[in-house]
């Protein structure tokens, strides 16, 4: 395989809409991410499905993933395509401008170094914190703290990933800022510290 870059890398049949990508971007294949920002080092893997989001550095989206899936207007008298798609009916109509603002407006973020598990689904306008993770097939209707992990349907916390005062020293230390070259120097620690002697070592 390639090695990763400054320009993201596409598998096939990915389908790209308003998308903005840092460094060392990864999509998966038959993905399609619509009006959406990555940070470097993130990726999906495939069939991912991502509307309206903004993505952290270093963040892990596993395959089959919706995040910011739309809604239809459940206020209205029809759920249906006819209401907001309405030139794909009839040649004198237009299409729903205001309903299409709102939507895109609607903005789910996803922290720095999360982790969201195959087949999770995450709503619009929730907010992943850094270093939280979504467990396979959980549904995410509510914001997620920092260094949480999350399951079920709805997703609900189950247990931390480090203790508060950890996950504190780690956002303050906010290792995903590094470069790239100062990554590879630390490769080794990243791979065989303990958390406490990482964060002794490099605070």
């Amino acid at each position: 395989m390639a090695k990763l870059g400054q320009e993201p890398m596409v598998h096939d049949g990915a389908i790209l809409h308003d998308v903005k990508c840092g460094a060392y971007v990864e999509i998966g294949e038959g993905s399609r991410v619509l009006n959406t920002e990555f940070g470097d080092y993130s990726y999906c893997d495939r069939y991912a499905e991502i509307a309206n989001a903004r993505i952290g550095k270093f963040s892990n989206i596993a395959a089959f993933t919706r995040i910011g899936p739309t809604d239809h207007p459940m206020e209205r008298a029809s759920l249906h395509h006819f209401l907001y798609r309405s030139s794909d009916y009839w040649d004198d109509a237009e299409l729903d401008g205001e309903f299409f603002e709102r939507r895109v407006a609607r903005l789910a973020h996803i922290g720095h170094d999360t982790w969201i598990g195959h087949n999770a689904v995450i709503k619009p306008e929730v907010t992943i914190g850094d270093g939280a993770v979504i467990a396979s097939s959980a549904v995410v209707t509510k914001d997620v703290a920092h260094y949480s992990i999350v399951a079920g349907i709805p997703a609900k916390p189950i247990r931390e990933r480090f203790p508060k005062e950890i996950a504190e020293r780690v956002m303050a230390l906010a290792w995903w800022d590094w470069d790239h070259e100062t990554l590879r120097v630390r490769l080794d620690d990243f791979r065989h510290m303990s958390i406490e002697a990482f964060l002794e070592k490099y605070e």
